[in-house]
């Protein structure tokens, strides 16, 4: 079945690219101004030109102290997989601002061995922590449900990781989540919480992926119970327990790669001894053998891969020029994950003709032609 994604993502059906970064308008949510400049780009400008992050901090010190128990029990949650941001946030709210944070990880759908190697050295460094195992037969299905019907088999782990930590949190009765950067704002989204530190906790209940009815997952026999562990606990507990959702990225200022190095030092934080199929980066989201699916998966449906978005980030830092992230995006967008290909193939209990069937449903006409046997881009960034 072909997918309409201008429809269903609400997509310009001209491509243009943000002219300081390698972004395109295809990213769902993004804005760009008068002058081709994208919101993420914009918000960068502001985040190193405007804020004053000595009172940021200031209201960090405030937050902590609010929340600080001072008794032995737990005062912060954060949701930490062993990799560099969460590692970060966890060491600087125990270790610069005296918080007792409880670290919590929602399990991978596959683990690589330097993921969890990560992780350990992260927990031996000082940490109390709780891993979240669901169901794997539940997950292994939600996965190749998601894959064929929302285009991303990572669609379960993310709404496992995003609620996960707020279960821990009512049954721990701990108020305070502390996340670390907001996504949205950072990388090109809904600009609407750009300058405020929390997310708002709002129509937590009945959340399913991605629009998709209650329905829809029973028919596939996938029941109320099956879902709990991945949904939201009820708004009304959210508010009785007086939860709230912080970003460190709104007290901190956020760089990834200088996170990299903090959690080298700090935590013994190792990188891959291999760049990641698909860029050119070898520290980011290392823990997850099929986390290279979600991001081919987004180069299929919106022609941004893993390298244009990790190159539109180290642009908007100043680590690299625009003309060396295209280059990168030419060499390394395209690249196909095929290092744990027969994994997904097996976690998912598909073949290999019913992978390609999926993937060429999520191509859309506006981003992909077919030059003979080989599909291309409509408009590329070197173009």
């Amino acid at each position: 079945m072909k997918r309409n994604l201008i429809k269903q993502y609400n997509l310009p059906e001209k491509v243009i690219f943000c002219k300081k970064c390698t972004i395109s308008n295809q990213r769902p949510r993004i804005t760009f101004n008068e002058n081709g400049i994208c919101s993420a780009c914009t918000f960068a400008k502001h985040k190193q030109e405007t804020i004053d992050w000595a009172i940021r901090e200031r209201e960090l010190i405030e937050l902590c102290n609010k929340h600080r128990k001072n008794t032995g029990e737990y005062d912060v949650i954060v949701p930490c997989s062993g990799g560099k941001d969460g590692s970060f946030v966890a060491h600087q709210l125990k270790y610069k601002y005296n918080m007792n944070p409880l670290c919590v990880t929602w399990a991978p759908l596959k683990y690589t061995d330097i993921g969890r190697k990560n992780l350990d050295s992260f927990i031996e460094t000082g940490f109390n922590h709780v891993l979240g195992t669901p169901n794997r037969k539940v997950t292994r299905r939600l996965t190749q449900l998601s894959f064929e019907h929302l285009g991303d088999p990572f669609q379960p782990f993310i709404y496992g990781q995003t609620n996960f930590p707020m279960h821990v949190a009512v049954q721990n009765n701990i108020k305070l989540i502390m996340y670390g950067e907001n996504g949205e704002v950072e990388y090109g989204g809904n600009m609407e919480n750009a300058n405020i530190p929390n997310k708002r906790i709002k129509d937590q209940d009945d959340i399913y992926f991605s629009g998709l009815p209650p329905e829809f997952w029973k028919d596939y026999g996938i029941s109320d119970q099956d879902l709990f562990p991945f949904k939201s606990p009820s708004y009304d507990k959210l508010m009785s327990n007086g939860t709230e959702i912080h970003f460190m990225g709104y007290y901190k200022f956020w760089d990834p790669q200088e996170n990299f190095y903090y959690c080298r030092e700090h935590v013994n934080f190792a990188p891959n001894s291999e760049r990641s199929e698909g860029t050119f980066s070898k520290y980011a989201s290392l823990d997850d053998q099929l986390d290279g699916f979600h991001f081919y998966l987004a180069y299929i449906k919106f022609g941004i891969g893993r390298t244009t978005s990790d190159a539109s980030h180290e642009i908007r830092d100043n680590k690299i020029t625009r003309e060396e992230g295209i280059a990168l995006i030419k060499k390394y967008d395209h690249e196909f994950p095929k290092k744990y290909y027969d994994v997904f193939l097996e976690y998912c209990g598909i073949t290999n003709e019913q992978f390609n069937e999926v993937i060429d449903s999520w191509r859309s006409d506006h981003i992909w032609y077919k030059d003979g046997t080989e599909w291309r881009l409509r408009k590329a960034i070197w173009d």
